[in-house]
């Protein structure tokens, strides 16, 4: 089996020129104007959460992904809980999402006090399945009059948002969620942090639900250190959103009042500023990571020798490739190809373990999770940094 796995590492490193030594999963680039406007930040001392990078990362975001107005929060995970905030996720409620998901989207629900129902995915996109999901809530939910949310019949409580997520960049059937969310009076969130650059339909991830999430982390195509972002077509939705992230102060020249219970969830100019100069490059960024894939995706239609599929873009999809993954046909395969890439230093990951089989959410109503769970067993993430 190594003998096989060792031609992978072999492209690998012909692909990232590394003949030697560690490959990342996935390093940031900084080749742009990085330096200077970090700079201009320090010189300016404006290096927190007032500056003009702040506003014009901003407006430059909404202007790529087609959103009304985009505001940016501290990381990906207080955009996601400031995100269901705003749609009435409350305490005492539930939240459907998907159980193969970072442990951000699952967290930020129980930051509400709400708890999770966990529906499967599907094979082809790696996200919320909307046949899964209509067939639940078909079995297991009361329809209420008036628009009100839809009632849990066994747990007795109000669904109050639904959560799909574009795993790895590769756009679920939103549409189609959205569509059966709305039928039902469920507002959606659409977790896209990873979907930066990723289409479905033509139309950029982020915009179906009410509110959409990017996140910035270091990992991320497009990086601010650690930062997040809300995308909305809503603009009095926007307008609460970024006074909720500044402690809900209301503006005065010297005076301190507040009119809620606000979030400390502003992204620093600073951050801000990295953000800015990285989206410059984002177009640049995004075609090295396609012209990635699409070597990965030659190479594993040769490859022979093991079980192993590269996951292509899903049908009416342009998908970012954040990370490019492989499915292998066993969770042995899986483990071993884990295991001979990272002691050859070749950085490959596993997906994440499923939600409900995390202590904290072991006691979560699940619906059927074949398809989540085999991609569990199967799943590789592969090096898939920029290539400059």
């Amino acid at each position: 089996m190594d003998s096989n796995f060792s031609n992978v590492l072999k492209f690998i490193r012909e692909l990232y020129s590394t003949p030697a030594g560690f490959i990342p999963l996935h390093a940031p680039v900084f080749s742009g104007n990085e330096k200077a406007y970090l700079n201009e930040c320090i010189d300016t001392t404006f290096v927190s959460s007032v500056g003009k990078f702040v506003d014009t990362f901003e407006q430059e975001m909404a202007k790529f992904t087609g959103s009304a107005r985009a505001v940016s929060c501290v990381n990906g995970t207080n955009a996601l809980h400031l995100a269901l905030k705003l749609v009435g996720v409350e305490q005492e409620t539930e939240v459907l999402t998907q159980p193969l998901t970072f442990i951000a989207t699952a967290n930020a629900i129980s930051y509400c006090g709400a708890r999770p129902v966990f529906i499967d995915v599907d094979i082809d996109t790696l996200g919320l399945s909307p046949v899964a999901l209509k067939k639940w809530l078909e079995e297991n939910t009361v329809l209420l009059k008036n628009g009100q949310c839809p009632i849990n019949k066994s747990t007795g409580k109000h669904i109050t948002a639904c959560v799909p997520m574009h795993t790895f960049g590769h756009p679920c059937r939103i549409e189609e969620i959205v569509e059966i969310c709305n039928t039902y009076n469920i507002p959606v969130v659409e977790d896209a942090a990873e979907s930066l650059g990723s289409y479905y339909k033509g139309k950029h991830t982020g915009n179906f639900g009410k509110v959409g999430v990017l996140s910035f982390n270091g990992n991320k195509v497009l990086t601010t250190g650690g930062g997040g972002m809300l995308l909305f077509n809503d603009e009095q939705l926007a307008a609460k959103a970024k006074h909720l992230t500044t402690q809900a102060k209301v503006p005065h020249p010297w005076e301190f009042n507040h009119d809620a219970v606000g979030f400390n969830y502003r992204m620093p100019n600073i951050n801000a500023a990295l953000g800015l100069a990285q989206l410059e490059q984002l177009p640049k960024f995004l075609e090295s990571k396609r012209n990635i894939a699409e070597a990965y995706k030659l190479f594993f239609s040769e490859f022979k020798s093991v079980d192993i599929n590269f996951v292509v873009e899903p049908t009416n999809s342009k998908s970012n490739y954040w990370l490019n993954s492989v499915l292998l046909g066993s969770k042995g395969e899986r483990d071993e190809f884990l295991r001979y890439s990272n002691e050859n230093g070749v950085m490959t990951r596993p997906v994440w373990t499923l939600m409900n089989k995390l202590p904290m959410f072991s006691d979560a109503q699940c619906g059927d999770l074949k398809n989540a769970e085999h991609i569990e067993d199967g799943l590789v993430n592969l090096p898939s940094s920029v290539i400059k």
